[in-house]
C-alpha cells in the first residue's frame, strides 16, 4: 500500500523510537501536520521556531534520547539555526525537520526559500536536502545514526512539499550504510598502558572530566576510578553531574569561573587526564599557561579535539565509558598523600565566598534552591551571571541534572530548554534559572508552558542589566557602561498574571526559603523575580589572556 512522504516520515521517526516533535507548523509542513493527527507521536506547538530547537535540545540532555524539532521552509528554518548551533558546540543528539519548497520552485528565490541546507552546514554533523519521497525512510535513518553515534549532534533533514505528499510504499532499510563515517570506540591498548603508567606513577594527579562523561554514560567508571585511586577531579561546566559534588574528590568547576582550588590543581598537577573535554578557551584561556608542569592524556571519541588546544602527550580516541573502564582494571593507586593535603589547605584557605550584607544575594536564592530541591530536581539556566552563579554555588550530584548551554552561551536556552526537559521527565522538578535579560530572550514559550500546564518554576536572578556584559565594563573599560541597564523591562509578576501563571516577587533574603518551598509545592508553573543588587559580581574570575591562578577575587 502506498503512503505519503509526510507518513512515510512520521513512521520512520516511530521505528526511531520517537514520540515527541516540538514545532511550528507552516505551508510547506502542512501534509506533516495532516499525518501527525493519525500518528502516535505527540506534538508539541511553541511559539518561536527557535524555542522548538532548545526544547528538543533540553529533552535530549535530559533523557538522552534524540530530540526532533520541526518548522517550515524559510524563516520557519532559519529561525532553528540559532538552536541547532547550540546543540551542534554541546554535542546534543538532535534531528531538525524543515519543509523545503517544490523541486521545480528551488533556486527561484521563491516565496519562503531559504537554503537551509547551505546555512547550517558548519553547525551540523550533516544535512540532508530531500527532494524526493523513495528518499525519506532512508534518510531518516540515516539521520538518527549519525545523531546519536560517535560524538553526538545534530542532523538536518530538509523535505520539499512535493516529497511530502507524492506517494510510495514504506520500505525503510535495514542497516545504515555511510562508507565514509567511521567511530572509534575503543581506544588504543598502548595508549592507555602508557596513561595507566603515568597515572599509577603520578605524585600530583588530577583529571579533569567534562559533558562527554555524561554523553557516553561514564559516570559509574568515574566514580570507580575516584574510588580507586583518590585522584581528585575538577569539572568543565558542560561536565558539572558526571560526578557528585558531594564527593570527596571533587573539587569544582575549573576555568574563568572556577573554584581557586580546581584552578590551582590544575596549575599544580603532574599528570593531568582529561576525559570528554573540548578544552574551550573559557576553561584553558589561550592554552600556553594552562597546566604547565602536567603530562596530558586526553581521552575523546572526536580526533579532532585531541591536540586542538593544549599539547597532549597520550592522546586516546575512544569513548569515554570503555575507555575509563579500562583504566580501572589496570591502575595501581599512585601515593599522593602530600598531593591531597595541599589541596586540603588551599579548599580551607579560597572556599567560595559572598559578601553576606543582609542584602539579597542570588548566591544565596541558589544554595537556597539546592536545598530546597533536593533529589528531585532538574535545572536549566539562561546565560549570563545567573549561569554562572549557578555552577558555582548548586551542588550538582547526578548527569543530567544541570542543562546549560556552555559552548554557544545561547541567552533564551533556558525557558524552552526547560519545556523539553519537563515533557521528557514528567516526575521531576524543572527549574530554570535565568537573569532579567535572557528570560526575555524566548519569554514567549511562558504561552507553550501555559497551554500544555507544565509545572516548570523561573528562577529570575534581576538585577535590572544585563549583568556580565556590565561586570566586565566595570572590570576592564572603567566602568563606562554602554547598552547594558534594562530600564524598560515588565513586572514580571504581572507577566505570569497575563499568561495565567502564579508569580511572585521576592525582595529580602528572609522571604527566600518560604518562597522557594511555596513555589515548588505548587502543582503549576510559578515565576520568582528575586530583585538583587545590581553591582554584584560572579567572582573568583580568571581575567583575559590571564592564567588560572590570576584570579580575581579568590
Amino acid at each position: 500500500m502506498k503512503i505519503t512522504g509526510a507518513d512515510v516520515l512520521l513512521k520512520s521517526l516511530e521505528l526511531e523510537g520517537v514520540d515527541v516533535v516540538f514545532g511550528y507548523p507552516g505551508a510547506t509542513v502542512i501534509s506533516i501536520y495532516d499525518a501527525l493527527l493519525n500518528s502516535k507521536i505527540k506534538h508539541y506547538m511553541v511559539r518561536h521556531e527557535q524555542g522548538a530547537a532548545h526544547a528538543a535540545d533540553g529533552y535530549a540532555r535530559s533523557t538522552g534520547k534524540v530530540g526532533v524539532c520541526l518548522s517550515t521552509s524559510g524563516p520557519g528554518a532559519t529561525n532553528l539555526v540559532t538552536g541547532i548551533a547550540t546543540s551542534y558546540m554541546d554535542s546534543t543528539p538532535l534531528v531538525a525537520i524543515t519543509g523545503q519548497v517544490g523541486t521545480t520552485a528551488l533556486g527561484l528565490d521563491s516565496f519562503q526559500e531559504a537554503d537551509i541546507t547551505g546555512i547550517t552546514l558548519p553547525v551540523t554533523k550533516h544535512s540532508y536536502l530531500v527532494k524526493k519521497v523513495e528518499d525519506v525512510a532512508r534518510v531518516v535513518r540515516e539521520a538518527f545514526y549519525l545523531a546519536r553515534s560517535g560524538r553526538p549532534g545534530p542532523v538536518l533533514i530538509d523535505i520539499t512539499k512535493d516529497a511530502l505528499d507524492a506517494m510510495t510504499e514504506f520500505n525503510p532499510p535495514e542497516k545504515v550504510q555511510l562508507r565514509s563515517y567511521k567511530v572509534f570506540s575503543k581506544g588504543n591498548g598502548g595508549k592507555i598502558a602508557e596513561a595507566t603508567a603515568a597515572l599509577s606513577k603520578a605524585k600530583k594527579p588530577l583529571i579533569c572530566v567534562g559533558g562527554g562523561v555524561i554523553t557516553a554514560g561514564a559516570s559509574p567508571e568515574l566514580l570507580d576510578l575516584l574510588q580507586k585511586t583518590d585522584i581528585p577531579v575538577v569539572s568543565t561546566l558542560m561536565g558539572l553531574g558526571s560526578v557528585s559534588a558531594k564527593e570527596k574528590a571533587w573539587l569544582g568547576m575549573l576555568g574563568m569561573h572556577g573554584t581557586p582550588t580546581a584552578n590551582y590543581a590544575v596549575n599544580d598537577c603532574d599528570v593531568l587526564l582529561a576525559v570528554g573535554v573540548r578544552f574551550s578557551d573559557r576553561v584553558a584561556g589561550q592554552g600556553k599557561k594552562f597546566a604547565p608542569n602536567a603530562t596530558v592524556i586526553h581521552v575523546d571519541i572526536d580526533p579532532a579535539e585531541i591536540g586542538k588546544v593544549i599539547r597532549v602527550a597520550i592522546p586516546i580516541v575512544g569513548d569515554a565509558k570503555s575507555v575509563l573502564g579500562e583504566l580501572v582494571q589496570r591502575v595501581t593507586p599512585p601515593e599522593i598523600d602530600e598531593w591531597l593535603e595541599k589541596i586540603s589547605l588551599w579548599r580551607k584557605e579560597y572556599p567560595l565566598r559572598y559578601e553576606k550584607n543582609g542584602q539579597l544575594k542570588p548566591q544565596y536564592v541558589i544554595q537556597q534552591l539546592c536545598e530546597v530541591l533536593g533529589d528531585r530536581g532538574i535545572v536549566t539556566t539562561e546565560v549570563g551571571q545567573n549561569q554562572m552563579w549557578t555552577a558555582q554555588h548548586f551542588a550538582v550530584k547526578k548527569p543530567r541534572t544541570l542543562i546549560t548551554s556552555g559552548g554557544l552561551g545561547t541567552m533564551g536556552f533556558g525557558l524552552p530548554a526547560a519545556v523539553g526537559v519537563q515533557i521528557g521527565n514528567p516526575d521531576k522538578v524543572v527549574v530554570d534559572i535565568a537573569g532579567d535579560g535572557s528570560i526575555q530572550m524566548n519569554i514567549q514559550e511562558l504561552s507553550t508552558v501555559k497551554q500544555y500546564q507544565l509545572p516548570v518554576k523561573v528562577v529570575i536572578l534581576n538585577n535590572s542589566s544585563l549583568g556580565l556584559v556590565k561586570q566586565w565594563q566595570a572590570l576592564f573599560f572603567e566602568e563606562r557602561y554602554s547598552g547594558v541597564h534594562l530600564e524598560a523591562s515588565p513586572d514580571f509578576v504581572k507577566l505570569a498574571e497575563a499568561y495565567g501563571i502564579k508569580g511572585y516577587r521576592i525582595t529580602d533574603s528572609s522571604q527566600v526559603r518560604a518562597t522557594l518551598e511555596e513555589a515548588i509545592a505548587y502543582p503549576g508553573p510559578v515565576i520568582m523575580d528575586f530583585v538583587i543588587p545590581p553591582d554584584e559580581k560572579v567572582l573568583p574570575m580568571v581575567p583575559p589572556g590571564k592564567g588560572l591562578t590570576e584570579m580575581l577575587g579568590r
